[in-house]
């Protein structure tokens, strides 16, 4: 089981990965009614791999793996969860945008967008992603034990 879980983690990492990625890419200065909707859908993508990130992490943590004690004297793994809640934080705002576009999307039009509101949606997209990285990082210094207090 623990294999599974560490690799079921680990893909939807990747995937959480892809679905902003795929966001940045699709957010262009002039958005289609086609690319509007795939922002969407990458959005929820976005939302389900990071429940399932949170879900199989905590299942790692307290029933797996090495065990809530190791973890929770692990500074990488504080590093980790802090990042990881502020890219949570961060992606609020993006995600209320895109499901405001639900009307127009129905309406079979196009949302239109500022230059500005674009501008700092790329932006927090882009910090989601340095958030991701640091995910990453703090994770390879975590499976060394580099960082363990305890």
């Amino acid at each position: 089981m623990t294999p599974f879980l560490a690799f079921l983690h680990h893909l939807a990492i990747f995937i959480l990965f892809g679905a902003l990625v795929a966001e940045l890419v699709l957010l262009q200065e002039v958005l289609t009614l086609r690319s509007a909707r795939k922002i969407r859908i990458a959005d929820m993508v976005y939302g389900a791999a990071a429940g399932t990130v949170i879900v199989v992490g905590l299942l790692r943590v307290f029933y797996f793996e090495k065990g809530a004690a190791y973890y929770l004297h692990s500074v990488p793994f504080w590093i980790k969860m802090a990042a990881f809640v502020s890219v949570g934080v961060v992606s609020i705002w993006p995600t209320i945008e895109f499901f405001s576009w639900a009307r127009y999307l129905k309406a079979g039009q196009a949302p239109v967008i500022t230059p500005q509101k674009l501008s700092v949606i790329r932006k927090l997209i882009h910090l989601e992603l340095i958030g991701i990285m640091i995910i990453l990082l703090a994770a390879a210094f975590m499976a060394k034990g580099i960082g363990y207090v305890g």
